[in-house]
């Protein structure tokens, strides 16, 4: 159990608040994420959706990273073919300079959103994310200072690297790059130990690292008592629920009871994406944090909440994190 344990944040917009609010909400929850012993505090990039405010995600790091102290703050991710990597290269050496030794690049090559934003996003350049391993070999190249084409701020610094993934793709590459890597597993429960896996097995030593260094994402919604947790993650499920009806809207007050809501094939479907998640009390999360670290063999975990009220999402985290130090 005592292995580094870190927040996945996606700034939720609730029901009925604002932008304004959601940043709000995670500069709290970051400076206590921060007493409580979190190792890192990670923001995504998603984009034209309404229950998520962290699309300019480098804006947003910097707004945590300058409300705490020592956590360490950065991307989970930034979706790399959205970005021209000289961009995404100044931006974080920006982020570094201003936050030395604090910043993490975390990098996917999914967009992140649909088929329209991605045009709205990208214009010509419609990067499918298969030449991923190369614009990933430029950004490298800017921090190093090995192409012909410049970064200031971002030449010299060392922002660590780390790839994304949910399915084996990025897995391969970064055993075979010798980066951290970090699965999402909070959503995409079933291909976690093949990428694992596969991870492991393609690993070669680097200047970066000398063996694999596997963090994992992991839905957990704690509370005091088992009844109310099931309550407070029927929000998360509502979220996803919508997803799959393509009717992404704020993060949705809990509700009693959600067979009200969904079909049983939608059900069935939600089962799979949020299988993996850890919700209840905390002998209850304890349990099943314990067997998830022990499968999988994780060297961090990453704790997703989604969890329409504040303060209660402050008491999630702070289960959890009593259990994990």
């Amino acid at each position: 159990m005592f292995i580094p344990y870190s927040v996945l944040d996606l700034a939720p917009i609730t029901a009925g608040g604002t932008p304004s609010d959601s940043f709000q909400n995670s500069a709290d929850l970051a400076r206590h994420a921060e007493n409580w012993g979190y190792n890192r505090y990670w923001l995504a990039e998603h984009h034209n959706m309404p229950g998520i405010a962290s699309s300019a995600t480098a804006v947003v790091i910097g707004h945590i990273a300058a409300a705490t102290k020592t956590i360490r703050v950065g991307s989970g991710g930034v979706m790399l073919p959205n970005h021209a990597p000289l961009m995404i290269a100044e931006q974080f050496g920006t982020l570094e300079s201003l936050f030395p030794k604090r910043i993490d690049l975390g990098l996917g090559r999914a967009p992140g959103t649909d088929q329209i934003t991605m045009r709205a996003l990208r214009r010509h350049n419609m990067s499918d994310g298969s030449d991923f391993p190369q614009q990933l070999e430029e950004l490298r190249g800017y921090f190093s200072g090995k192409n012909q084409v410049h970064a200031f701020p971002g030449e010299g610094l060392d922002v660590p690297i780390w790839l994304l993934g949910s399915s084996g793709f990025s897995a391969r590459l970064a055993g075979e790059l010798g980066l951290p890597f970090s699965f999402a597993s909070h959503f995409s429960p079933d291909n976690t130990m093949p990428a694992l896996a596969i991870y492991r097995q393609h690993f070669k030593p680097s200047a970066v690292l000398e063996k694999p260094y596997a963090m994992l994402g992991v839905n957990v919604i704690a509370a005091d008592t088992d009844a109310e947790a099931e309550r407070l993650a029927t929000s998360m499920q509502q979220q996803f629920l919508n997803l799959i009806r393509n009717n992404p809207v704020p993060l949705q007050p809990p509700v009693d009871n959600m067979n009200e809501l969904w079909s049983e094939y939608e059900k069935a479907a939600l089962q799979q994406q949020l299988g993996s998640s850890i919700i209840g009390g905390p002998e209850t999360v304890k349990t099943k944090l314990t067997s998830f670290i022990e499968d999988t063999e994780a060297n961090e975990i990453m704790v997703n909440a989604q969890i329409f009220d504040h303060q209660a999402r402050l008491r999630s985290l702070e289960i959890t994190a009593s259990l994990l130090s």
